[in-house]
């Protein structure tokens, strides 16, 4: 057959519905969306859902949720419609029900009888390592061979009858790639009670919608050679058009240089979005688990991300999940969002760590607007701002400093420094973060000679409760007056 590949290329994410979505699986997802807009193409999201026993409508709507939230975006698929629908597998079970006939009827698969047992006890007859696998002893079977068989009442499975000569393919991440030729067993396209198997479903959908390019985990290169001998099988029979090409993206890795596995809470999608990951800081760091934007630069936004990303710079090694540098880079995106964009995004987490209520008052609101820019500057997750702001919304009555804070900063040698703190500001004018600093430096470093760390750290942790805050000064200027010597006066030794 001729063939008559689309101009334009048509990337796929085809994920199958699962536990909750992996960091991994979405790095997948972002690498094929980011191929397809950069070539000005077209994403296909398809759900592999076949499998009843694993997967769940639950996992599907966290998939949707995830992809949602990042902005990653699909031209095909659930939601958004396309010529090739349906694009969930079960509900295209009448389309490979007819394919596997087609592909059987023209002796591109064939029926096979064997058990395990059978075909290991052959391995070890002939002095082979019977973990090997089939030995594709039923392509030759006769008409009275299957008979025989069915009147024992064994049901065959279909498979694919593999090309006896060598498979390769330029791998886009990889470079060239061959298997010999028998060093792939026929493969199991449909099992004995008629349910078609991943090796059939997933080369039959990607032909029927036109995938141009597969780029998808290195764990599923084994399978490549079973799929490129079937492209040319469903080619033959006038189902495909063309072979795509392939590339197979590396590793991610977890602590240790292990496979970062569903198990491990690294591997959480929505551990990162609970923290309070920015999606344009989450997507960042992703795009770097395999792909740079240039050797001395790490931070970049998504539509760089889009003009940068070519498939052929994607390093084939595996690539490691490091949580701390996730961190950074997101803090530097939280720091390039505006005052409001800030201000909207953290209230949530405020609101759900019960810092704020869900409707703010119009006083609470002001003191968040004032005191964002600081706190913004000092957080790398928005969680963060939970624990930095408290102080700011507590009731009176409610607030008290944190224990290992107290424990450390408002012991008997901090009296002095409280005392003439308070002294201090009791007779300051004006209320004005300016005013408050020149007359705790006065009192303090110049007036008791205390090194500013010794003089600040008991007015901090008797203010705001914790020896980590935002800029003291305008934090007590937002407290008021009031509010802030109370406090200074509760902490003084004996109160």
């Amino acid at each position: 057959m001729t063939e008559n590949k689309p101009a334009a290329v048509r990337a796929r994410f085809c994920p199958s519905p699962t536990g909750t979505p992996h960091v991994g699986l979405i790095r997948t997802a972002l690498f094929n969306w980011a191929f397809a807009r950069h070539n000005g193409g077209k994403l296909v999201f398809r759900v592999e859902d076949t499998d009843a026993s694993r997967d769940s409508e639950e996992s599907y709507t966290a998939l949707l949720d995830a992809l949602r939230w990042l902005g990653i975006d699909w031209d095909e698929g659930p939601e958004a419609g396309g010529e090739y629908g349906p694009y969930r597998q079960s509900e295209r079970g009448d389309i490979y029900r007819d394919v596997a006939a087609k592909l059987l009827e023209a002796g591109e698969l064939y029926e096979a009888f064997s058990t395990n047992e059978e075909v290991q006890q052959r391995r070890k007859d002939a002095g082979q390592d019977p973990q090997l696998g089939y030995d594709n002893y039923d392509r030759d079977l006769t008409e009275e061979q299957k008979r025989a068989f069915r009147a024992e009442g064994r049901e065959p499975v279909l498979r694919l009858r593999m090309p006896d000569e060598d498979l390769s393919w330029n791998d886009l991440v990889r470079g060239e790639i061959e298997f010999k030729a028998g060093t792939v067993p026929d493969p199991v396209l449909v099992r004995a009670n008629g349910a078609p198997l991943y090796t059939l479903t997933n080369p039959v959908d990607d032909a029927l919608m036109r995938i141009t390019h597969v780029l998808r985990g290195e764990d599923l290169l084994p399978s490549t050679p079973r799929q490129i001998a079937l492209y040319g099988a469903l080619q033959r029979v006038g189902v495909a058009e063309f072979v795509p090409e392939f590339g197979h993206l590396p590793y991610v890795m977890g602590e240790g240089n292990k496979k970062l596995s569903k198990r491990d809470p690294q591997s959480n999608l929505f551990n990162y979005r609970d923290r309070g990951f920015v999606p344009e800081g989450l997507l960042n760091y992703l795009a770097l688990l395999g792909w740079s934007i240039a050797d001395d630069r790490d931070i970049f936004t998504v539509d760089e991300l889009v003009e940068a990303f070519e498939i052929t710079k994607v390093s084939a090694n595996p690539a490691r999940f490091d949580v701390k540098k996730a961190e950074s880079i997101n803090g530097n995106h939280v720091r390039s969002l505006s005052h409001d964009d800030f201000v909207a995004r953290v209230t949530p987490y405020l609101v759900d760590a019960g810092v704020l209520p869900a409707r703010p008052s119009e006083d609470q609101q002001a003191k968040l607007t004032a005191i964002a820019p600081l706190v913004q500057e000092r957080v790398a997750v928005l969680s963060e701002a939970c624990d930095l702001l408290r102080f700011l919304f507590v009731d009176e009555a409610e607030f008290a400093p944190e224990e290992a804070a107290a424990t450390k900063a408002l012991g008997p040698d901090s009296e002095p420094a409280l005392r003439a703190a308070i002294e201090a500001l009791e007779g300051l004018s004006s209320w004005a973060a300016a005013d408050i600093e020149q007359a705790l430096k006065d009192a303090l470093v110049e007036g008791l000679g205390l090194k500013p760390r010794k003089a600040f750290t008991p007015v901090r942790v008797a203010v705001t409760g914790r020896t980590v805050s935002p800029p003291l000064y305008e934090s007590m200027e937002l407290l008021g007056r009031d509010v802030s010597l109370g406090r200074l006066r509760r902490a003084l030794p004996g109160n």
